[in-house]
C-alpha cells in the first residue's frame, strides 16, 4: 500500500479509501468484518462511512457494523483513519437534518456512539446546505474540535465555488477549515475538472473521488454482461451505458490489449489525477477488495493517457474552467 496526507493537513492515508456503503444492505456484518480485517491487512488505513449508509432511516447500520469491528479488534481504532458524514434527514422531525449546528453537534454524538470510538478522524458534509451560514457551520466544528469529538472537517459533493466561500469564511475564523472534498469523479464522470479540482488544489482540500468506476460500467461491464455475471441492473446504469456503450466497449478493448483488468485501470487513472488523494473502493466482498489493490501496480501512460481522452473526452477543451470553453 502507498500513503499520502490528506489535502494540506498532516494526516497520512492509504491512497485507496475502503467504502462502506454495501455493509448492511449488501454485505452481512460477518462479510463486512472480514473485508474490514482484509484491508488492514493489505495496509488501508482511511475508512468512510456516513450516518445514513446502512438502509434502514435514522439507525446508522453501517456506523453500528463497524463499531462492533472496532469492539472486536484491539488496537485497530488507532490504526484507522475514520471518515463519517452529517447531512442526511435521521427522521422527519426539522432539526434532524441538514447542517445547522444543533444538528451537527448531535449528529457527531450520534455517530459516535454507534462507532464505539471516542473520536472521528474526518467529519464530512455529506452536501451543502444553502440555508445555513458558514459562520455557524464553522462554530459547530469548532466546538467539536474543541471538545476533542473530530479532528478535521470535510465536504462532499461541492462545487467549486462552495469550497472556495467554506474556506474563505474557515480562514476569517482562523479555522484549519476543510481538508478533504468528496466528489462523483471517473473516466465519464469528468466535470469536477472544471472547478471543483482546481478550487481543491487552490486551498488545499484533497479528492476522494467516489464512484470511481461509475456503478461498476468501468469493471469491464460488457465482458461480464457476455459471460452472464453482471449482477447489477438499475434503470440509472441502463440510461448511462445507452449513452456510453461506444466509449465502454472501446475501454474494455484497450485493457484487453494492454493486458489490464478494467477496474485496475479505471482506479489507476484516478490515481494519476492531479489533486486526487484516494478513491473510494466500496467493495461487497474481500475479492473485489483484493481485485482493487491491483490498480496500485498500473502506470497509466502518455500513450493509454491520450487513448484514454479519446474514449471519454474531458469536457470542452479540457481541464479547468474557464479555458475548457473559452481562452
Amino acid at each position: 500500500m502507498e500513503y499520502t496526507k490528506l489535502g494540506r493537513c498532516g494526516l497520512s492515508v492509504s491512497r485507496l479509501c475502503l467504502g462502506t456503503m454495501n455493509f448492511g444492505p449488501h454485505t452481512s456484518v460477518e462479510d463486512s468484518h472480514a473485508i474490514m480485517d482484509r484491508a488492514l491487512e493489505t495496509g488501508f488505513n482511511y475508512f468512510d462511512t456516513s450516518n445514513s449508509y446502512g438502509g434502514r432511516r435514522g439507525e446508522g447500520v453501517t456506523e453500528q457494523i463497524i463499531g462492533q469491528w472496532f469492539d472486536q479488534r484491539e488496537s485497530a481504532r488507532d490504526k484507522v483513519v475514520l471518515a463519517t458524514k452529517v447531512y442526511t434527514p435521521m427522521s422527519q422531525w426539522p432539526n434532524e437534518g441538514r447542517l445547522s449546528a444543533r444538528h451537527i453537534i448531535a449528529s457527531c454524538e450520534a455517530s459516535l456512539r454507534r462507532l464505539r470510538t471516542d473520536w472521528i478522524d474526518v467529519f464530512q458534509m455529506h452536501h451543502v446546505d444553502r440555508d445555513v451560514t458558514w459562520d455557524e457551520i464553522w462554530q459547530a466544528m469548532e466546538t467539536l474540535v474543541a471538545q476533542g469529538k473530530i479532528r478535521y472537517a470535510g465536504s462532499s459533493n461541492f462545487a467549486g465555488w462552495h469550497l472556495a466561500a467554506a474556506q474563505e469564511a474557515a480562514n476569517r475564523r482562523h479555522f484549519l477549515g476543510l481538508v478533504s472534498e468528496q466528489c462523483r469523479y471517473n473516466l465519464i464522470t469528468r466535470h469536477p475538472e472544471l472547478d471543483v479540482i482546481p478550487a481543491a488544489t487552490h486551498y488545499g482540500i484533497g479528492i476522494v473521488p467516489w464512484s470511481p468506476l461509475e456503478s461498476g460500467l468501468l469493471a469491464g461491464v460488457l465482458a461480464k454482461q457476455a459471460a452472464r455475471t453482471s449482477v447489477r441492473g438499475d434503470n440509472d446504469r441502463a440510461e448511462l451505458m445507452r449513452q456510453h456503450r461506444d466509449s465502454i466497449d472501446g475501454y474494455e478493448k484497450l485493457c484487453a490489449d494492454i493486458g489490464t483488468d478494467p477496474a485496475a485501470l479505471g482506479i489507476a487513472w484516478l490515481l494519476s489525477r492531479p489533486g486526487v488523494t484516494a478513491p473510494i473502493i466500496g467493495p461487497r466482498t474481500t475479492e473485489q477488495l483484493d481485485s482493487a489493490l491491483s490498480a496500485l501496480d498500473v502506470t497509466v501512460d502518455a500513450e493509454v493517457e491520450v487513448r484514454l481522452d479519446e474514449l471519454f473526452p474531458p469536457i470542452g477543451s479540457g481541464g479547468p474552467s474557464p479555458e475548457a470553453w473559452a481562452w
